[in-house]
């Protein structure tokens, strides 16, 4: 581990996550039937760029549901959370949905942003502390996904920790895995009394589920089929973009959107030395979105250690923001 001199407007601590390759991913994903590659790899450079155009979308409802929600309910999520509170963040992103939570604390509160992108984790925390110079910034790079050994420094600072994990990014795990990364959220606030709180995608109408992940300006068929673009300028890959289309269906028996790249003709591709094989009409899955009912979240969450303290939901009933409290 190492932390950054005190000098800093951040203390940062490189835990050294573990960063599985996009090539050794990719080889396994498309050797294996039914071919299949982390929904991780989508945030390259211009995937990024890519995801932040679906946020602005007509069709994609979940950031700004979500965001309005915070700001709608800000003083009251406040109260919940308590004052000196140590907000802990998984997965940096933009900052503007904790800079709704941060405005709205009270007291001495800390920060500490989790993420395993060193350069966008530092990026982020600096700007962050430099808007608001009075704010305790800590960021550590680590895998949230996996059990985290915090530095003594952040396990020992004041306040209550709270856990915000917003964009329903739960959903992209499948029930096992999400149990058990609730589970792990769990162990690490349980020695301080702490909370979660977590946006969740509610279920609802398939039309505009679909219409979410197919969007009429075809961003976010883009953004998936970029998985293939970096393929072939990182990997040296010869994709043929065009011979690829995107598809996303909603899986009603597992209430959750299945994102697919399908390939439109018999074809070989190369990666390296290997030769991947594609039948007409053969799709990679690149991505799960699970959508909950409100009861049914809340019972999975208290099947690993939390107790429902409080929920907000839009008028619209399209997105929840749970607040637990480990028990």
């Amino acid at each position: 581990m190492t932390a950054q001199n005190l000098s800093d407007p951040v203390a940062f601590y490189d835990l050294r996550p573990e960063n599985e390759n996009f090539a050794d991913a990719m080889r396994a994903g498309l050797s294996r039937y039914p071919k299949s590659l982390p929904c991780k790899f989508f945030y390259d450079q211009r995937g990024s760029k890519l995801f932040d155009q679906i946020c602005a979308l007509d069709e994609y409802y979940v950031t700004r549901t979500e965001t309005a929600l915070l700001i709608s309910n800000a003083a009251e999520i406040a109260s919940h959370l308590g004052r000196d509170c140590h907000l802990i963040e998984f997965g940096s992103g933009s900052s503007i949905k904790v800079g709704i939570l941060l405005t709205a604390l009270r007291g001495q509160v800390s920060y500490t942003a989790i993420d395993i992108s060193k350069d966008h984790l530092r990026a982020s925390t600096d700007a962050l502390a430099q808007k608001n110079p009075d704010l305790l910034v800590t960021a550590v790079c680590a895998d949230y996904t996996k059990p985290i050994d915090l530095p003594s420094e952040i396990v020992k600072q004041d306040g209550a920790p709270v856990v915000f994990f917003p964009g329903s990014s739960i959903g992209n795990f499948t029930a096992g895995p999400a149990l058990e990364f609730l589970a792990q959220t769990a162990d690490l606030l349980r020695p301080r009394n702490g909370g979660l709180l977590i946006g969740a995608d509610l279920k609802k109408d398939e039309d505009i589920l679909r219409a979410a992940y197919n969007d009429s300006r075809g961003i976010t068929a883009a953004f998936n089929l970029n998985l293939l673009v970096r393929a072939n300028a990182e990997l040296g890959a010869n994709f043929d973009i065009s011979a690829f289309h995107h598809d996303a269906i909603y899986n009603a028996s597992l209430g959750r959107i299945e994102m697919y790249l399908v390939s439109d003709r018999q074809q070989s591709v190369k990666i390296g030395s290997s030769s991947y094989s594609f039948a007409e009409g053969e799709a990679i899955h690149t991505e799960n979105s699970h959508k909950y009912g409100v009861e049914q979240f809340q019972a999975m969450a208290s099947a690993v250690g939390f107790e429902p303290v409080k929920v907000w939901i839009d008028e619209e009933n399209l997105f929840s923001v749970h607040f637990l409290r480990v028990i």
